[in-house]
């Protein structure tokens, strides 16, 4: 009948260890339980640390297990070591493994590195309206691989984040106001202060424009057939187009009360009979 002995030494030359004792085994285990542990240590300090910075807060849980798979990877090589089992072929076939993966998933890994990006710089949340790589939507989700985004005519895009991270971005809402600049064209035979008025009448008749920083009117450029004048001011960014097109409309009533003629380009074709 065989010894424990014997029975590992066999065990040992099937799996490729030279000296497999009980010992070895031991030890092994002792090291298993005090990594085991370590990992626990480190994993309850890194979720402290992670915990601490709004940053990293919408990847958290993937550093923690992207941080818990690599310590469980260094642990496994560890106990390799100590049974003598070649750890440098290992490495190797790991990292042979590791670059087939990354080249069949070049795409969905680049996506994932823009996610990241987006996530930790945050550029935009959802809820902003953003226009981005031609494209200007509200923001309704934002993932590893894809940011959503929902367009003024109720269109939704997914939007791949590698395109994303490498665009300019225009956010709308950062700030939380808006600078808005309108142009209307007024007759030359309408003397500025009246055309002043009527501007004045109609900006005062639209709620959300803000009285801080007061709205301005300049007279900005003689045309060929009419006298340009530049409205602007400033609203909260959801307020924007409700203002826009209120503006508008309003504009259009102030100037027909005040006798304002709005123009538009003509040509004046005069005949001379000889």
């Amino acid at each position: 009948m065989e010894t424990v002995e014997e029975v590992l030494q066999t065990v040992g030359k099937t799996i490729g260890v030279k000296d497999l004792t009980l010992g070895l085994l031991l030890r092994i285990a002792v090291m298993f339980l005090i990594g085991m542990l370590v990992i626990r240590v480190l994993m309850k300090t890194v979720d402290r640390l992670l915990a601490r910075s709004q940053k990293v807060e919408a990847i958290r849980s993937y550093i923690h297990t992207a941080v818990n798979i690599f310590l469980w990877v260094l642990l496994v090589l560890m106990l390799a070591g100590t049974l003598d089992v070649d750890v440098t072929s290992i490495i190797a076939m790991l990292s042979v493994a590791g670059l087939a993966v990354s080249m069949a998933l070049q795409n969905t890994l680049s996506n994932l590195a823009g996610g990241l990006v987006l996530l930790v710089t945050k550029p935009f949340v959802v809820g902003d309206y953003v226009e981005a790589d031609g494209i200007s939507g509200t923001i309704a989700a934002v993932d590893m691989s894809y940011t959503a985004f929902v367009t003024p005519d109720n269109k939704q895009i997914f939007v791949p984040n590698s395109q994303l991270s490498a665009t300019r971005i225009t956010n709308f809402n950062r700030l939380g106001k808006r600078r808005m600049d309108l142009k209307f064209t007024a007759s030359y035979d309408a003397p500025t202060a009246q055309v002043r008025a009527a501007l004045q009448e109609a900006l005062e008749a639209v709620p959300g424009i803000m009285g801080d920083p007061a709205p301005a009117i300049f007279l900005s450029e003689y045309q060929a057939s009419s006298i340009e004048y530049l409205v602007r001011l400033w609203t909260l960014s959801g307020d924007y187009w409700d203002v826009y097109y209120a503006l508008l409309e309003g504009v259009r009533d102030t100037f027909a009360r005040h006798g304002v003629e709005m123009t538009y380009d003509h040509l004046n074709v005069h005949i001379v009979e000889k």
